[in-house]
């Protein structure tokens, strides 16, 4: 297999593969052997998780674990954390081991309305600019939520809709969350793209996200993949859909040219709610995403099955989600 970015040599891989320390928000996989090991070519990967609403601290590890089984990845975990090093994700200023992106092959973000402190963001936005693919998931058209008054408000809306293709607009309702789905999702018409090796049509809890229609377009060569329908809609029901209409995309490929002149593979879904990823559909979806943001080749026979039983909260902000979970226990 070949990799679209450079990867560490074995030595190198080796060292990353020691757990972070303890107190530390990040959190490695050790000794991965496997399809990657083949090849003494370990792509590393790293999930930057803080969302306070859709359980991204759970989702993200179940991804991580599967990750690493199928593709023998070096995964590594960063959290929002509180003083004591306990999963906090309400915590909106710090998301600990960041420093790991310098050394990753790809990174994954699933954050909503971060304002890290500027040491913390430059790992992030260097990252960005490298070249090296990217992931994005549901809030990360919102990742970060600055002042206006300050230089760091350009991540609130241009970032995002720069490298991700499209910021926070609106969503069209969150109704009885969880109860019932809420987005039946398609497969675009005519679109024959690896990320949908063994994907079908599903429903997702995930209220639709609007990205395109009415005074807004993805941006940049965002081609998209897959198709949400709204299935409620308060936008419906106030007589606004000519400016946000029930379809919309929910999944698409783009590239990303930062300031190296380099030119990043990037994927991005808004779906996202914790309980998607209890269909295999979304899993397959969001590890296909990555496989091919890494220029490699989707196998068509991938094992999404969990890792470890994936029980998750559902969405909600307050205190909704798990407490009292470490980081050094979350990756499987």
């Amino acid at each position: 297999m070949k990799y679209a970015t450079p990867i560490k040599n074995a030595i190198l891989a080796s060292v990353c593969l020691v757990a972070c320390l303890p107190g530390m928000g990040c959190r490695q996989a050790a000794e991965p052997t496997g399809q990657a090991a083949e090849t003494e070519k370990k792509p590393h990967v790293v999930f930057v998780i803080g969302d306070e609403e859709y359980r991204s601290e759970e989702s993200m590890p179940m991804l991580a674990g599967i990750l690493k089984r199928e593709l023998d990845a070096e995964v590594t975990l960063c959290f929002s954390v509180d003083s004591s090093g306990v999963i906090d994700p309400n915590r909106l200023d710090h998301i600990q081991g960041l420093a790991a992106l310098d050394s990753a092959d790809l990174m994954v973000l699933f954050t909503r309305f971060r304002a890290l402190p500027e040491a913390e963001l430059a790992h992030i936005t260097r990252f960005a600019e490298s070249g090296k693919p990217m992931v994005g998931f549901r809030t990360a058209t919102h990742a970060f939520l600055y002042p206006d008054s300050t230089e760091n408000a350009r991540m609130n809306n241009a970032w995002p809709a720069r490298v991700f293709g499209q910021q926070w607009i609106t969503h069209h309702g969150h109704f009885e969350d969880g109860n019932d789905p809420l987005t039946a999702v398609s497969l675009a018409e005519g679109v024959e793209h690896p990320i949908l090796t063994d994907v079908n049509a599903f429903q997702a809890y995930s209220w639709l996200y609007h990205v395109d229609g009415g005074d807004w377009e993805l941006q940049g060569d965002a081609a998209p993949l897959l198709i949400g329908r709204s299935l409620r809609s308060k936008h419906e029901m106030d007589g606004r859909l000519d400016e946000f209409p029930l379809v919309n995309p929910v999944a698409w490929t783009k590239s990303y040219t930062g300031e190296s002149g380099k030119t990043s593979r990037v994927f991005f879904t808004t779906l996202g709610h914790p309980y998607d990823f209890r269909n295999p559909n979304m899993r397959r979806l969001a590890l296909n995403g990555i496989y091919w943001a890494l220029g490699l080749e989707v196998p068509e026979d991938m094992d999404v099955s969990y890792t470890q039983p994936y029980q998750p909260n559902n969405s909600g902000f307050g205190e909704v989600y798990k407490k009292g979970l470490l980081p050094e226990g979350q990756l499987p």
